[in-house]
């Protein structure tokens, strides 16, 4: 995962006026701690910030006053309707130092026939080095026949990434697809060649 450069401004306001001005003028309120030091207040630019975090567990390199901070994203804060940030908690690391985040699970691969996958942890906990993080974690589930299970520890991890989630916690279970859900892949099947009968 390579690292994000972004400029940095201090703040010295605080309060919800003063973050809704922020926002209006495209900056994203944001606050930086760890390794025992105060907070230190920021604001950073709106736009270049919303798309550095569309990956889980960015890794910002602040640049605030000329002075560099290595960062990892811990907490946003979106508005419930526009989903747009509003605040954001970043946590300073550095170089070699382990961190532990949670890891998005994304599946890929279709079942066998007559099968149905369910997702039952969309995230996993691990520790790695904070300046290589994974952002997403695949599970592949290609063939798999009802009764299979995905658990933590079949998930395929880095080098150098530890799990911390229970070994055996259920991931992913393949089950046997119902009535309703075999009835509706029928009725799919079925609306494709009709579909073509009426093109024709």
């Amino acid at each position: 995962m390579s690292e994000q450069k972004l400029a940095a401004e201090l703040r010295t306001e605080f309060g919800k006026g003063y973050a809704r001005r922020a926002r209006v003028a495209g900056r994203i309120p944001a606050v930086i701690y760890g390794h025992g030091a105060k907070p230190v207040h920021v604001t950073l630019p709106g736009r270049e910030t919303t798309l550095a975090v569309r990956v889980a567990n960015a890794l910002l390199n602040l640049d605030i006053n000329g002075e560099a901070h290595l960062t990892i994203v811990k907490d946003i804060q979106r508005n419930a309707i526009k989903q747009t940030i509003e605040h954001m908690d970043l946590l300073t690391v550095r170089q070699g130092e382990k961190v532990t985040v949670d890891v998005p699970v994304h599946v890929t691969g279709e079942v066998a026939p007559g099968a149905v996958a369910n997702q039952e942890a969309v995230t996993i906990s691990v520790e790695a080095e904070a300046t290589h993080l994974p952002t997403a974690l695949e599970v592949d589930i290609e063939g798999r026949e009802a009764g299979a299970h995905v658990h933590a520890s079949d998930v395929v991890l880095p080098k150098g990434v530890s799990l911390l989630t229970e070994a055996d916690t259920l991931v992913v279970n393949i089950s046997e697809a119902t009535a309703s859900a075999a009835g509706e892949e029928a009725a799919e099947g079925e609306e494709a060649p009709a579909a073509e009968e009426a093109a024709e």
